[in-house]
C-alpha cells in the first residue's frame, strides 16, 4: 500500500492498490517462487522421499523404509572413505587456502606494488570451472607427459601425482584450493576497502601494532564477510565433483559424496532410491554445518 500527497490538508493518505498492480507483484514475485520451488525445494523433497524406496528409476516403486541408509552405512565400502574425503576437503580449504586468500587481500590492500596485476592474476583461476581445472591438473601433474614432471626432470620413475592413492588427493585439493584462494581474496578485499581509516589511526595512535590492529580491529569489523566466507567455503567442499570426475572419475582415492550420487543415479547401477539416499546425507551434512556456523556467527554479532 502507497502513499500519495494530499492536496488540501497536505496529509499522505493511503492508495489501494489496483488489480493491475496485484498482478504485477503476483508475476514478479510469484514466478521465482514457483521457479525456486521447482528447481531446488521439488528435487529435494523428492529426494527425501525416494530414500526410503527401492526405485531403479524404470519399474515399480516399492517401500524400503530405511533398508537402503542401513545398506549405506553397514554394507557400502565406498561410502566412508568418500566421507572422510569430503571432510578433509572442507578442512584443507577452511584452514588453508581461505586464510592464504585473507592473507592475499591484506597484502594487496596495503597498496603493494604491481597490485592491480596481482590482483588479476590471482582472481583469474576464479573464472574457471572445476571441470577446467581438473583438465588443467591433469596437464600439471600427468605421471608422464605431466609439466611437473618434465621440470623436476623425473624421468626414470615420475611420480603418479594423480594415479597413487596416497598423493592425488593431495594434489587436486592443492588445484581446487588455486581457485578457491582468488574467490575468497575478492570478497575479504571488498570488505577491506570498506574499513573505516579512523578505525586504523586511532588503534595506531593507542600504540597497537599492525598486528593487533588487525586481529582487533579490522578482522571483527569483517564479520558480514566471514560469514559469507564461512558458507562459501562449506558448499564448494561438500559439493565438490567436476574436478575429481575430470580427473578420474572419482576414484582410486579420489571418492566423494557426490560421486557416488552420480554414480548410483545415473550411473550403471541404476539404484535411484540408494542414490538419492546418499544425496540426503550429503544434504544433512551441508545444512548442519551452514546452520551451526551462522547461529555461532549471529549470536556472537549480538554479543557485540
Amino acid at each position: 500500500m502507497s502513499f500519495i500527497p494530499a492536496r488540501r490538508t497536505g496529509r499522505r493518505v493511503p492508495r489501494r492498490f489496483t488489480g493491475r498492480d496485484l498482478a504485477v507483484l503476483g508475476v514478479l514475485l510469484g514466478i521465482p517462487v514457483l521457479l525456486d520451488i521447482a528447481i531446488v525445494w521439488g528435487p529435494t523433497l523428492a529426494s527425501v522421499v525416494l530414500s526410503f524406496t527401492g526405485w531403479d528409476g524404470i519399474g515399480e516403486i516399492k517401500w524400503v523404509g530405511t533398508q537402503n541408509y542401513e545398506n549405506l552405512f553397514t554394507n557400502y565400502p565406498q561410502f566412508w572413505p568418500a566421507a572422510r574425503h569430503n571432510l578433509l576437503w572442507l578442512a584443507f580449504l577452511g584452514l588453508v587456502a581461505t586464510p592464504f586468500g585473507l592473507l592475499l587481500a591484506v597484502l594487496i590492500d596495503r597498496g603493494v606494488r604491481f597490485s592491480r596485476f596481482y590482483q588479476s592474476t590471482l582472481y583469474m583461476p576464479v573464472v574457471l570451472s572445476l571441470a577446467v581445472v581438473g583438465f588443467i591438473a591433469q596437464l600439471v601433474f600427468s605421471r608422464d607427459q605431466g609439466a611437473l614432471n618434465a621440470v623436476v626432470g623425473d624421468t626414470a620413475s615420475p611420480t603418479d601425482w594423480l594415479g597413487d592413492p596416497d598423493l592425488n588427493i593431495w594434489t587436486v585439493l592443492l588445484a581446487a584450493a588455486w581457485r578457491h584462494t582468488g574467490y575468497v581474496m575478492i570478497l575479504y578485499l571488498a570488505g577491506l576497502k570498506a574499513v573505516d581509516p579512523t578505525l586504523k589511526e586511532a588503534a595506531a595512535i593507542d600504540g597497537a601494532g599492525e598486528a593487533q590492529t588487525f586481529f582487533r580491529i579490522v578482522l571483527p569489523t569483517l564479520r558480514p564477510v566471514n560469514v559469507i566466507v564461512g558458507v562459501i567455503t562449506v558448499i564448494e567442499s561438500l559439493r565438490a565433483f567436476d574436478i575429481v570426475y575430470a580427473v578420474n572419475h572419482g576414484r582410486n582415492g579420489l571418492e566423494l559424496l557426490s560421486v557416488l550420487v552420480t554414480d548410483n543415479i545415473i550411473g550403471e547401477a541404476g539404484r535411484i532410491g540408494f542414490g538419492s539416499a546418499i544425496a540426503v546425507v550429503l544434504l544433512a551434512v551441508s545444512l548442519g554445518f551452514v546452520v551451526t556456523y551462522l547461529v555461532q556467527e549471529l549470536r556472537g554479532g549480538k554479543d557485540r
